[in-house]
C-alpha cells in the first residue's frame, strides 16, 4: 500500500526498513527443534513523534535448527506496538490479508490484552524482514499453512499485555498510588479508588520510561472481552468503498504496463518475434523479449495487450511437445510399483491383511488442480541503476525480495519490496516466479512497470497442486473391524523444491500430512511415499497433503464400512478414539440430520479429518440428476480449531475452504496435450456460482485447546464428503476425481 494511503483500520508502513506433534499436522513446524531459545520479550520503548513505540519479541516458537548458534539478537523477529496521542494503536503486521481476516482477528488478540477498542486499532504492512517479522511456526516471514492465528496467539497477546502494564505503572507513578490498585479499561488507565481516570495518549512519555517487564500474565479465558466474540472486519470499509490496494493497483508515477505471453509448451522457448506488428499499436512503445517469454509495454492495458496479440512468436516447444495427460498417469503407476519409503509401519501389515475376514484393495487418483486466485499474478518494478523498487501483494515477502536483486543483479539491501493486500492467494502467491518475471522485463525498460499475467497465463503458466496416485489397501475381522491398513502415496514433493531441509530420507512431511496418523484406532498400518516429479511445476495449494489424503483416507474407510455392511457414521465412531473426533462427528451428523430419509438419487456422505491444528466433520447432501450433474445441497461442519477468536471469520474460512474444494472435486483439473495445458479461463476451469453454492451450516465446538488452523480445513475435507454422498445417492463410488458425470449418468 502507498505510504500516503490512510484508510480506517488498516494504514501503509512508514517506518524504515502434544496432538498436533502426534498427528503431524504442522509439517513445517513439527520439525523445528523442540528447544526454545528465549530472550526478553519487550526489546525496548521510545517516544518518536509524540508515540509511544514498543518493540517486542515473536519468539513463542522455536526456530529453525542452525548450523551454528546465532546471536541473542537473532533468534526471533522484531515488530512494532504504537501508540499515538489521540490514542490509537498502529502495529505492523508480520503477515498478509488475502481474504482470511487476519488483519482483523490479530488486532483482536492485541487490542484484548490492551483493553483498548477494536476500532481503535491500525494496521500497516511490515517490510520484508525475517530477523524481525518472522512467523515463529515456520522461522521466517510468511503467511501460510494455516499457522497466522496458531502463531500469532500468544505473541500479539503478551504484546498487548505489557504495553498495558506499562501504562498502568505510568498513570499509578504519576498519581502516587500502587499498580495494583489501578486497571485498564477501554484505552484508559482507572484508578477506581479515587475515581481518577486517564487515557492512554496522555501517558506516553511516562509509559517509554517504564520498566520494561520481564513476563506478563495473559487474561484467563473467562476474561475476553474481544475473543471469542463475532467482530466486524476492520478492512471490509476499504474494501466496499474501493480505497484498499491491491498489488495490481500499484500506480507509482511514470507507470508503464506490460502484457506477457509465455511459451505455450511446458518447457519451451522463444526462437523468435518480429516486433513491428506490436510498435505499429498506438500506446505501444516497447517489445520486450526474453528467452522464454514476450513482453509488450505500452501506456495502457489495452495497447499493451492489442500489441501482444498482434505479434506472432516463433516457439520452440521443447522436450514435452508430445507430452500429454495419460503418459503422466503411466508414469505415476509405474513409479508407485516400485514401491516407497515408509512413512509408517507399525504392527504386521501383511500378515493382518493375509488373515483379514474381508479386504479392499483400491487405487484412487487425484489431478493437477489450478490456483486461479480472483487477482491474477502481477508485480510492478522500477529497476534503476543502483536500486531496485517492487510493488507486489505475496504471502513471502523476503522470498520475493530475494528474486527481485537476484534477476536485477543487485544486493538485496538495495531491493525495497512494497507488500500490498492479495486478491487471493491459496498457495500460489508463496512462489516468487512472477516476481522474478517481471525484474527481468523491467531491466530492459526506464521507469516503473506494471508486469499483469491474463487470466490465459495465470491458468497454462500456474503452479499446480500436484497430482496423486495412492494405492491402499485394507482388511477386515470378522467383527467388521479394521484390523490392516496399507497405503502407499506416490506424486509430487513441494517441500523438495521449497524447503529442502525438510525432505529427509525420501518423505516429504507435507506429502503424508493426514495419511500417516488416520484418526482411527489401527493395529496394524503402513503409509508409503513414493516421490514421482512430473514435468508440471507443482506448488502448495490449499492444503496439499491432507487435500488429497483427506479424500483418499475418508473414500477407503467409506469403502470398508460399506464392505462390513455398516452404517459409515458408526463405523466411524466406534473406531475413533479421540474425544474430539467423535464430537465434531456426532455433532456435524445431528445437525444434518443422518439417517432422515431422503428422495431417490439423493444421499448423505460423512468425512472426517484432523488438519493444521483442528479437527473437522463435514456431512454433504447431494441429488444426483439423470444426466449425472451433481448439486450439493446442503453442508453442514463441525469444527474444533481450539480456541476461536473471531467465530465469523472462522465460518467463513470453513465455508469459503468448502466452496473451493466443491469446486474441484466437481470440475477442477489441470491437463496436458501436446506439452501444453489444456484449460485456459473459467470457461474450462470453472468455480461454482452463487446459485449453485449449498445451503452451509457450520458449527464450531467450544474448546480449551490451542487455537488450530481454519483456512484450508474446509478445502480438505468436502471432497470425501461429496464422494460419500454420491456413492449413497447412486451406489457408484468415486476413486478419481474430479467426479465422472458420464458414469453417474449410467447409475
Amino acid at each position: 500500500m502507498d505510504r500516503d494511503t490512510a484508510l480506517p483500520g488498516f494504514a501503509p508502513a512508514d517506518h524504515a526498513a502434544d496432538h498436533a506433534a502426534e498427528h503431524g499436522t504442522d509439517h513445517l513446524a513439527a520439525n523445528a527443534p523442540a528447544s526454545r531459545a528465549r530472550r526478553r520479550f519487550l526489546t525496548g520503548a521510545t517516544l518518536a513523534g509524540g508515540s509511544l513505540v514498543l518493540g517486542f519479541s515473536l519468539d513463542a516458537a522455536a526456530r529453525p535448527a542452525a548450523s551454528a548458534p546465532p546471536a541473542e539478537a537473532d533468534f526471533a523477529p522484531d515488530a512494532f506496538l504504537r501508540i499515538a496521542p489521540d490514542g490509537t494503536v498502529t502495529m505492523t503486521m508480520p503477515y498478509v490479508e488475502m481474504g482470511q481476516g487476519t488483519y482483523t482477528s490479530i488486532p483482536m488478540l492485541l487490542a484484548e490484552e490492551l483493553e483498548v477498542d477494536l476500532a481503535r486499532v491500525r494496521v500497516e504492512h511490515a517490510p520484508p524482514d525475517d530477523a524481525r517479522y518472522a512467523n515463529p511456526l515456520l522461522g521466517f516471514q510468511v503467511t501460510g499453512g494455516s499457522t497466522t492465528i496458531r502463531a500469532a496467539f500468544e505473541p500479539m497477546r503478551r504484546a498487548g499485555a505489557s504495553a498495558r502494564r506499562m501504562l498502568v505503572g505510568a498513570a499509578a507513578a504519576r498519581w502516587g498510588v500502587a499498580p495494583d490498585s489501578c486497571r485498564a479499561e477501554h484505552g484508559a488507565v482507572l484508578h477506581p479508588p479515587s475515581g481518577r481516570r486517564l487515557a492512554y495518549g496522555a501517558l506516553l512519555a511516562e509509559a517509554a520510561r517504564q520498566p520494561l517487564p520481564d513476563s506478563v500474565a495473559l487474561k484467563p479465558a473467562s476474561a475476553f472481552r474481544l475473543i471469542g466474540t463475532p467482530a466486524r472486519r476492520l478492512d471490509t470499509p476499504a474494501k466496499v468503498n474501493g480505497t484498499a490496494l491491491y498489488g495490481i493497483d500499484a500506480r507509482p508515477p511514470g507507470l508503464r504496463v506490460a502484457a506477457l505471453m509465455q511459451a505455450p509448451a511446458i518447457g519451451g522457448r522463444l526462437r523468435g518475434v518480429d516486433p513491428a506488428p506490436a510498435l505499429a499499436m498506438r500506446g505501444v512503445s516497447q517489445v520486450v523479449v526474453l528467452d522464454d517469454c514476450v513482453a509488450v509495454v505500452a501506456a495502457h492495458m489495452g495497447a499493451a495487450r492489442k500489441g501482444l496479440a498482434a505479434l506472432r512468436p516463433d516457439w520452440d516447444d521443447g522436450p514435452n511437445a508430445g507430452l500429454d495427460s495419460a503418459a503422466i498417469w503411466r508414469d505415476m503407476a509405474a513409479a508407485s510399483a516400485r514401491g516407497g519409503v515408509k512413512a509408517r509401519d507399525d504392527g504386521d501389515v501383511d500378515a493382518a491383511l493375509a488373515g483379514a475376514a474381508q479386504r479392499l484393495d483400491a487405487v484412487y487418483q487425484l489431478p493437477f488442480l489450478i490456483h486461479a486466485a480472483m487477482e491474477p499474478l502481477n508485480c510492478t518494478v522500477d529497476v534503476r541503476a543502483d536500486a531496485c523498487e517492487v510493488w507486489v501483494g505475496t504471502q513471502v515477502l523476503t522470498r520475493a525480495r530475494a528474486a527481485a536483486a537476484e534477476a536485477s543483479g543487485l544486493p538485496v539491501e538495495r531491493v525495497t519490496v512494497h507488500n500490498h493486500l492479495l486478491g487471493g492467494g491459496f498457495g500460489r502467491r508463496l512462489e516468487i516466479d512472477s516476481v522474478a518475471l517481471a525484474v527481468r522485463i523491467a531491466r530492459q525498460v526506464k521507469g516503473p512497470l506494471k508486469v499483469v499475467w491474463s487470466r490465459e497465463e495465470d491458468i497454462r503458466h500456474d503452479m499446480y497442486r500436484p497430482a496423486f496416485h495412492d494405492v491402499v489397501r485394507g482388511g477386515l475381522d470378522a467383527d467388521g473391524r479394521v484390523v490392516a491398513w496399507h497405503h502407499r502415496i506416490t506424486g509430487s514433493s513441494v517441500i523438495r523444491r521449497w524447503a529442502p531441509p525438510l525432505y529427509r530420507d525420501g518423505l516429504d512431511p507435507e506429502v503424508i500430512d493426514g495419511a500417516d496418523r488416520p484418526p482411527y484406532a489401527l493395529a496394524s498400518v503402513r503409509v508409503e511415499y513414493q516421490n514421482h516429479e512430473p514435468p508440471l511445476p507443482t506448488a502448495f495449494w490449499r492444503g496439499v497433503g491432507p487435500t488429497h489424503n483427506l479424500f483418499v483416507v475418508e473414500s477407503f474407510i467409506d469403502e470398508l464400512a460399506v464392505l462390513a455392511g455398516r452404517d459409515p457414521l458408526r463405523f466411524r465412531l466406534d473406531q475413533a478414539p479421540d474425544p474430539r473426533a467423535r464430537a465434531v462427528l456426532e455433532r456435524a451428523a445431528a445437525e444434518a440430520g443422518w439417517g432422515q430419509p431422503l428422495p431417490a438419487r439423493a444421499g448423505r456422505g460423512v468425512a472426517l479429518g484432523f488438519a493444521f491444528g483442528s479437527w473437522i466433520a463435514m456431512v454433504c447432501e447431494v441429488e444426483v440428476a439423470s444426466d449425472g450433474s451433481v448439486r450439493a445441497r446442503r453442508v453442514t461442519t463441525a469444527v474444533d480449531c481450539g480456541v476461536v477468536v473471531n467465530p465469523d471469520t472462522v465460518r467463513a474460512q470453513i465455508e469459503g475452504g468448502a466452496i473451493f474444494g466443491l469446486s474441484a472435486a466437481l470440475h477442477g483439473q489441470a491437463t496436458v496435450r501436446d506439452g501444453r495445458i489444456e484449460q485456459s479461463n473459467f470457461h474450462d476451469a470453472p468455480v461454482l456460482r452463487m446459485n449453485e453454492l449449498p445451503r452451509f451450516s457450520t458449527h464450531l465446538l467450544p474448546s480449551e485447546a490451542a487455537p488450530g488452523g481454519v483456512g484450508e480445513p474446509g478445502t480438505a475435507i468436502v471432497a470425501p464428503a461429496l464422494a460419500n454422498a454420491v456413492r449413497a445417492a447412486t451406489g457408484v463410488r468415486t476413486r478419481r476425481l474430479p467426479l465422472d458425470r458420464a458414469a453417474l449418468a449410467q447409475a
